[in-house]
């Protein structure tokens, strides 16, 4: 029996690659992989000479923080053009975040018609509590849960008192999720940002100086200390710091679930690039020093991270231009569609195999996050989702985003890259052909957790 389709090309799977390689896919699934000649089927998409990877899940992401849920359309589709085909969105939306399981399925509803890829989606708890949803919101799909130690608005995206943390994670422990925490500490922020008002420092230097490695790791302690407390599953949202991941390890060797994310910016990007990018180099942690990129990549080698993601936050043009006041720029980077290049490209120059892209930005979010095997590899009973690299020598041209005109920049704009997207597939169909999005808002569909297993790596 032929298959609806077959995909060739040199397959890159999380711990080895298979040189002339075909994928054959039956109804949107994965049925087998192979080598060498393929089999029969309805149709064949060739991309020998090219790599296949299995979909990008980003980890980290907030297509709902500038615009709220319209803003879901725009940011998938350049998930699409980028081959991330499985976002997973932070719960942080306007007007409201997704603190109980009304909001939730007023989401899903939007997602279902509107995104063009797959999205499964975090929620949260109140200022003042909640913690009675979390039952409720695990029983409807959410994949994990976000909570912050820092506040950038007391409803949006709020500060969580330790009494309230301690009370959510205790519960969100008896589910087996992850829960993510935005990990600064308020106080070191706010005490710093205000002497830096005094003396009028507010160029974009001041924005590291005021965050500086100190509030992150004070953050990372009090959280893994709950952790290590309740039993929970608690995850370090973004460390820009080598340290946070020598903290998880610690605290798990001590018997806790703790772990963490690098989001791609930390793995390239420095104070010289936050000077030269002024508000556009602006996200929270900043970007740190040359010598801890260097840090950081040493914790990848020693297998220390749990993935890599982008914490794309598409706020418009406006919001982003410095005008002398850094502190009054938003804060967040756009990445989606540069995701699967410049972590190719950093690979490659770092002589490290590309199968660290298959694994740390696809299977191992994908499990983490409870996605996997539906997502995240290219294997038998596995979506068929896939992206295409086509090797080279290419720029990284932000006009080329497919979002909103108002979100197209990117602090990667004009960087060299060793490789650009030259297809993805959703479920077996071509959503992205290399120049246009071929799929339609509500090709994506909405993917809840398969199941409450904790992951650690």
């Amino acid at each position: 029996m032929a298959f609806d389709l077959v995909v060739r090309g040199d397959l890159v799977l999380a711990d080895r690659v298979l040189e002339s390689g075909w994928i054959g896919v039956s109804d949107g699934v994965i049925s087998a992989i192979g080598q060498g000649a393929p089999p029969a089927a309805t149709e064949v998409a060739d991309h020998r000479g090219k790599l296949i990877f299995p979909g990008l899940v980003d980890g980290h992401m907030h297509t709902s923080s500038a615009l709220g849920w319209p803003g879901i359309e725009g940011a998938s589709r350049t998930a699409a053009a980028g081959g991330v085909t499985t976002c997973v969105d932070m719960p942080y939306d306007i007007p409201r975040p997704v603190t109980d399981t009304r909001i939730l399925a007023e989401k899903i509803a939007v997602v279902n018609a509107s995104s063009h890829v797959d999205m499964a989606l975090y929620g949260t708890i109140r200022k003042d509590g909640g913690v009675e949803e979390i039952a409720g919101l695990v029983a409807a799909g959410v994949c994990s849960f976000k909570l912050s130690t820092y506040e950038y608005d007391a409803v949006r995206f709020p500060r969580i008192d330790h009494t309230t943390m301690e009370a959510a994670f205790r519960e969100i422990a008896k589910t087996g999720l992850m829960v993510g925490i935005h990990n600064e500490d308020q106080e070191i922020v706010e005490g710093a940002i205000a002497a830096a008002r005094a003396t009028g420092r507010t160029d974009p230097i001041m924005h590291a100086r005021t965050r500086p490695p100190l509030c992150e790791t004070m953050a990372d302690l009090a959280i893994f200390e709950m952790a290590l407390e309740t039993g929970a599953h608690v995850h370090i949202a973004h460390s820009s710091l080598a340290r946070g991941f020598d903290l998880a390890e610690m605290f798990r060797k001590q018997g806790a679930k703790t772990s963490g994310e690098a989001c791609i910016q930390y793995l390239c990007m420095t104070e010289d690039d936050l000077v030269r990018l002024q508000g556009f180099g602006k996200c929270n942690p900043p970007f740190r020093t040359a010598d801890e990129v260097e840090r950081m990549w040493q914790s990848v080698a020693e297998g220390k991270v749990a993935y890599v993601s982008t914490d794309h936050a598409p706020w418009p043009r406006p919001k982003k231009e410095y005008n002398g006041d850094i502190f009054a720029c938003g804060a967040g980077l756009t990445g989606l569609q540069s995701f699967a290049p410049l972590m190719l490209t950093l690979l490659e120059q770092r002589g490290l195999p590309v199968t660290l892209l298959a694994s740390l930005c696809a299977e191992r979010p994908a499990k983490f996050h409870g996605l996997f095997p539906k997502k995240g590899a290219i294997r038998p009973g596995c979506d068929a989702d896939l992206l295409v690299m086509e090797r080279g020598e290419f720029r990284f041209d932000a006009d080329q985003i497919q979002d909103r005109e108002e979100n197209r920049w990117s602090p990667y704009d004009g960087m060299a890259m060793k490789g650009r997207v030259a297809a993805t597939y959703l479920r077996g169909g071509c959503i992205w052909n290399g120049k246009e999005v071929l799929a339609k808002p509500g090709a994506g569909r909405f993917v809840p957790r398969q199941h409450k297993e904790t992951f650690l790596g």
